[in-house]
């Protein structure tokens, strides 16, 4: 089950990220949008979806021994998408009989959030050695990359992100009006107190949009230990589930939450939120412009 962590720079995220990745713990980023849709978006802070993608092709080019790019196109009644997976696996041309532990990283699923995606940019030029984090052991992170086999959508919702880019900067849907993030099967079309019906439109039905379609085959195939859902918008540890307002109970609960208590402790300065996201948090008491 995927925590959430939301933070205040591309360089504090990433820091977090391989403090996890050491540990197989579960880090989010944060962004600092505007919140007029009238402001145009900063070419200094952020690339277009466009110059992002091509960025992310030419650095699987220069290093085709542990990185491979891969589209998964998908249409329905009407509406196409499709998204890009880079997968990673250091030494990957050679034999290793090993399991690999694997993890899933989606980033980009709701177009508002653009600094999701510049951290998987970051996060692939840290894994291919192209950039490098202060205060990290080379090694250390070398003996932690040795077990994993990771998968990473990088822009999750491309045309939702088209829409924000055209000037639309509170779009968190896709192409077609859906809340991604609630066109999954679990508790379809279910409404809290707080359910804003154009925010978190769910669709027509589970699996109705072609990117939760390509998700769905991504996860499937992949069949990940652990899947990270990366998004922005607070300072926040979250852990399941965003959609319920109300917090689970039980051995598995008290674990997460004690897990999210200490990379609070190590990582947040203990400023950041911890719970579940509906329940602890009220997430869907935060879907505002900057919000998830």
């Amino acid at each position: 089950m995927a925590h959430l962590l939301l933070l205040s720079s591309p360089l504090s995220i990433s820091l977090c990220f391989f403090a996890w990745l050491q540990g197989f713990l579960v880090v989010h980023g944060n962004t600092n949008l505007t919140h007029s849709s009238f402001t145009p978006i900063n070419r200094d802070l952020y690339h277009s979806s466009g110059d992002l993608m091509e960025e992310i092709k030419a650095l699987v080019f220069r290093h085709p021994d542990r990185l491979t790019f891969d589209t998964i196109k998908s249409r329905n009644k009407g509406y196409s998408a499709e998204i890009a997976v880079v997968t990673y696996c250091r030494r990957s041309q050679e034999t290793d009989d090993r399991p690999k532990f694997r993890i899933l990283l989606s980033f980009g699923q709701h177009g508002r959030e653009l600094i999701t995606s510049e951290l998987a940019l970051r996060i692939l030029s840290i894994l291919s050695k192209e950039q490098f984090l202060p205060n990290l052991d080379p090694a250390s992170l070398d003996h932690t990359l040795d077990k994993l086999l990771i998968k990473m959508v990088p822009m999750e919702n491309i045309n939702g992100r088209r829409i924000v880019e055209a000037g639309d900067l509170c779009e968190r849907r896709n192409g077609r009006g859906v809340d991604l993030n609630r066109n999954w099967s679990v508790d379809w079309g279910k409404k809290e107190k707080d359910y804003d019906p154009y925010e978190e439109n769910p669709g027509t039905a589970p699996f109705s949009e072609p990117e939760t379609q390509i998700m769905r085959k991504v996860a499937m195939s992949f069949d990940p230990h652990i899947w990270v859902n990366i998004h922005s918008g607070m300072e926040a540890l979250f852990m399941p589930y965003d959609h319920k307002n109300t917090t689970p109970d039980g051995v598995s609960s008290h674990q997460m939450k004690s897990l999210l208590e200490e990379l609070n402790h190590l990582h947040c300065q203990r400023r950041c939120m911890i719970g579940s996201g509906g329940g602890s948090v009220g997430l869907n008491n935060q879907l505002n412009c900057a919000g998830g």
